[in-house]
């Protein structure tokens, strides 16, 4: 369940296409919680938002890559594996069927691996119904209501991790870059944008959790879901976290988006002034303009991908409990390929990532500058995160408010903040802390 960094940017291995078999059940009803009443493993694959979404236990395929082609090599896999499987869904709605959840690199020099996993059990519900996938790899297995529910109950009751004190104690300490170094980094940006090098770039920085017990992380979890209950929260093979910006949602012909940039921390509001956060995010020109370079990059992004697009005039703010956002709602409808086909939630993933309001504009000379002046490896932060099914459906969140569990009692945190001319380096760094702030709460620390 731990996700390091590892090394791995050569040739890739071929992988064994498995044999899969996948039958999907309606469940009755599920009580107010929703999804967070299974929430229950340290392990389990989590995709979430207000008791809907996608979670899923046990694993019966798993695929890696890495390096400029990690999207085209997953996306290759994932084909060869719905043509082969066996697939038994008469319910046939987005998240149903066989499943992937995946979690990508943000950078292709990155040496994290980015992977797609299948569940052997998926526990599912939307405002229509909920239901259960169960997934196998053995061609005798039984396929059956029967066997879902006591394979799902198996993994459920069979599973218990005792959290023992211990004698260290709860701290943060520096990542691969230090508090001085990520202002200095900030002080190296403003300069490539004076310099007309780049026009907005969004650096990141790093911190580590170092706990005295092991990381309850279904706990975790489930504190982010339902004090964060407008973003969607993940869990993908120990990258956790809870997410405020949907990279893309795919449903049939639709495709939407959510897109962020323009941050103010609610810790510093004045008491009873309401009309300080538009004050501040709508009527701040810095703000203002952040968040349209974050929306034209995408837009550019779909435009040739889509034969109508809804993307509003003005942004709205979205109220967070630790920081508000800048927030604008896209919405398009997906041209149709020769072939009949629409880009699937995977292809999307790609052609977006990255956006703007996580790299910067324009995102080819803002990686490369990246690349000089950050000074880490992101692995996955600010890299695509979600689920796709076998009809091209799905949700990929850019992996934002979240970490990296690097053992069972460190958690690597990441933050990152969108530089401008006129971007304050302490003022950058107080932000990336209160970006932080979800993750730290939900850790106790």
């Amino acid at each position: 369940m731990t996700s390091q960094l590892s090394a791995g940017t050569g040739p890739q291995t071929p992988t064994p296409v498995p044999q899969l078999r996948s039958l999907t059940i309606k469940r009755p009803a599920m009580s107010e919680h929703g999804l967070l009443d299974y929430a229950t493993r340290d392990d389990s694959l989590m995709w979430a938002r207000r008791g809907e979404g996608v979670i899923g236990f046990g694993q019966v395929a798993r695929f890696e890559s890495t390096g400029p082609e990690r999207f085209a090599l997953a996306r290759d896999w994932w084909n060869k594996v719905t043509a082969a499987a066996g697939i038994e869904d008469p319910l046939e709605i987005p998240g149903t069927g066989l499943i992937a959840f995946g979690a990508f690199a943000f950078s292709f020099s990155s040496t994290y691996a980015s992977r797609m996993i299948v569940p052997k059990i998926v526990v599912g519900r939307d405002e229509a119904c909920s239901w259960i996938t169960y997934t196998v790899a053995d061609p005798e297995a039984e396929l059956s209501l029967e066997a879902a529910e006591a394979e799902l109950a198996m993994l459920l009751d069979d599973y218990s991790v005792e959290h023992e004190l211990g004698s260290g104690v709860d701290r943060l300490v520096a990542g691969q870059i230090t508090e001085d170094e990520y202002m200095d980094s900030v002080r190296k940006g403003v300069a490539a944008i004076e310099s007309g090098q780049v026009t907005k770039l969004v650096l990141a920085r790093d911190a580590v959790a170092e706990l005295a017990t092991p990381i309850a992380v279904a706990q975790v979890l489930r504190q982010l879901a339902l004090r964060y209950a407008d973003c969607w929260t993940y869990s993908v093979d120990g990258l956790i976290g809870a997410t405020p910006e949907m990279l893309v949602r795919v449903r049939g012909d639709i495709a939407e988006a959510r897109v962020l940039a323009g941050t103010l921390d609610r810790a510093s509001a004045p008491a009873g002034d309401s009309g300080y956060a538009h004050r501040m995010l709508v009527e701040d020109e810095k703000q203002r303009h952040e968040h349209q370079l974050a929306i034209d990059s995408l837009t550019e992004q779909l435009g040739p991908l889509a034969s109508g697009m809804d993307a509003p005039a003005e942004p709205f703010v979205l109220q967070l409990p630790n920081v508000w956002h800048l927030a604008s709602d896209v919405k398009a409808s997906l041209s149709r390929r020769a072939d009949g086909s629409v880009p699937s939630a995977l292809d999307l993933a790609e052609a977006f990532h990255p956006t703007a309001a996580v790299c910067g504009t324009p995102t080819k000379e803002a990686g490369r500058t990246l690349r000089e002046i950050e000074g880490m490896d992101r692995g996955p932060y600010a890299g695509p995160v979600g689920w796709i099914d076998t009809r091209g459906n799905g949700e990929f969140g850019i992996a934002l408010r979240g970490g990296v569990i690097e053992s069972p009692t460190s958690i690597r945190l990441y933050a990152g903040c969108g530089i401008v001319s006129a971007s304050d380096p302490a003022a950058e760094l107080a932000e990336s802390w209160a970006k932080m702030r979800p993750m730290r709460e939900a850790l106790g620390i």
